[in-house]
C-alpha cells in the first residue's frame, strides 16, 4: 500500500495544490526513494542482517507515513514521502532476502507467489478504505500507514532468528542476466502504475467519486492476488511473455472504455498480468543470486520496480497532454503487447 494508498486523494490534492506533475509526484516520489535506497539496503541486509534492517525500516515507515496527515505544504509532504520510500526500500529488500534464505526450489516459487498475493490483497483491503476516508477528508488515508508500527512490533517478537547465516564466499561476479530482468520489471511497472496516477482523473471525468475510484483501482490488486496464487501452478517457460501480454491487453481495454464498467474490466485483466510477472522475475533472480549476494541482487529488482513507478507520470505526461488519458492507455497497451511478443520470440530462439 506504500504509495498507492493516497491515489483516491489525488483529485482533492490537485484542487489544493494544482493538477500538475508535482501533485502526482506526491504519490511517486516515494518510488524514487525506494529505487535509490534499495541497493544500499541490500548491502545492509547482507552485512548487518535481515531483522535489524526490517525492524528499523518498519518503524520509519510508520512515522514518515502518518506524518502526511499533519503537513500543510506540498514541499514538506514530498519530503515525508521521500523518507517513506527509504523505509519501504529496506522493508522489501529484507523480506525478499529472508524468503530466499528460508526456501529453495518449488517451495521458494510457491512462497514468492504467496508474497505477491498478500501484497496485492493489501491493496484490495486498503485502497477501498482509503477511498472512503478520502471522501471524508483527503488527509485521513495517511493514518493507514500507522499499521506498520504493529508489524514492527510483531517482527521484534516473532522473528527470533535468521535460520541461515549468510557466509562470506569468494566473489563470483554479478549475474549479467539480472540486468535484463531489472529492465523488464521497470517497464512493466511503469505501465501498470498508470492505474493509480492517471486513472483517478479519468474516472473523475466519467463522474466517479473518491470511494468509487478507490474500489476501481483496487480491482487490479484483486486480480493480482489471483495471478500470484496461480503462479506456482503454471509452467514457467512462457510465463514472462504471457504476463506482460495480459497487462498490455488490459490497458487496451481501458483505452477504449466508454464507462467505469469497462475501465474496471481492463484493470482486472492487467492485474492478473502483474500478479504473475512480479513473483516470476523474483524467482528468476533468486535462482541467479549466490547466497552471499542475495540482498544486493534482489535489491536491484526492488529498485527497478519502484523506479518504474516514479518514472510513470513523468514519461506518460507528454502523451497525456498531447492525446489525453484514454489514448495514453491505448498506446501503452500497444507497446506492452509488442514487448510481450519480443520476449516470447527471444525465449523461443534461445530454446532452439
Amino acid at each position: 500500500m506504500a504509495a498507492a494508498i493516497i491515489a483516491p486523494s489525488l483529485p482533492a490534492m490537485g484542487e489544493l495544490y494544482g493538477e500538475g506533475v508535482l501533485v502526482r509526484l506526491a504519490l511517486t516520489i516515494t518510488s524514487l526513494a525506494i529505487a535509490v535506497s534499495a541497493p544500499l539496503a541490500g548491502l545492509v541486509a547482507d552485512r548487518v542482517g535481515r531483522k535489524p534492517l526490517l525492524v528499523a525500516s518498519l518503524a520509519t515507515y510508520a512515522v514518515s507515513g502518518t506524518a502526511g496527515f499533519f503537513v500543510t505544504s506540498l514541499p514538506v509532504l514530498l519530503g515525508t514521502r521521500t523518507l517513506l520510500g527509504l523505509a519501504v526500500g529496506g522493508v522489501m529488500t529484507a523480506v525478499s532476502a529472508l524468503i530466499t534464505d528460508w526456501f529453495d526450489g518449488q517451495e521458494r516459487g510457491r512462497f514468492l507467489g504467496f508474497q505477491q498475493a498478500f501484497a496485492s490483497l493489501g491493496g484490495v483491503v486498503f485502497l477501498p478504505l482509503a477511498g472512503v476516508l478520502a471522501g471524508i477528508d483527503w488527509r485521513l488515508p495517511f493514518w493507514l500507514y500507522s499499521a506498520a508500527a504493529v508489524i514492527a512490533l510483531a517482527s521484534v517478537i516473532g522473528l527470533t532468528n535468521e535460520p541461515r547465516t549468510v557466509q562470506k564466499t569468494a566473489h563470483t561476479g554479478f549475474p549479467k542476466p539480472a540486468i535484463w530482468i531489472y529492465l523488464l520489471a521497470l517497464v512493466a511497472t511503469l505501465v501498470f502504475y498508470m492505474a493509480p496516477t492517471q486513472l483517478p482523473f479519468l474516472l473523475r471525468d466519467m463522474g466517479a467519486g473518491p470511494a468509487v475510484i478507490g474500489f476501481v483501482v483496487a480491482g487490479s490488486t484483486l486480480t493480482s492476488v489471483a495471478g500470484a496464487l496461480l503462479f506456482p501452478k503454471l509452467p514457467k517457460g512462457r510465463i514472462t511473455a504471457a504476463s506482460i501480454a495480459l497487462l498490455g491487453i488490459g490497458w487496451l481495454v481501458v483505452g477504449y472504455a466508454n464507462g467505469v464498467a469497462l475501465v474496471t474490466a481492463g484493470l482486472l485483466v492487467g492485474g492478473v498480468g502483474v500478479g504473475l510477472v512480479v513473483p516470476n522475475l523474483n524467482l528468476r533472480l533468486a535462482d541467479l543470486a549466490p547466497p552471499a549476494q542475495r540482498g544486493r541482487v534482489l535489491s536491484g529488482l526492488v529498485a527497478g520496480i519502484f523506479l518504474g513507478q516514479f518514472l510513470s507520470p513523468l514519461v506518460i505526461a507528454p502523451l497525456v497532454e498531447t492525446a489525453g488519458i484514454a489514448a495514453a492507455f491505448t498506446w501503452t497497451g500497444v507497446v506492452t503487447t509488442t514487448i510481450a511478443g519480443a520476449v516470447l520470440a527471444l525465449g523461443h530462439k534461445e530454446k532452439n
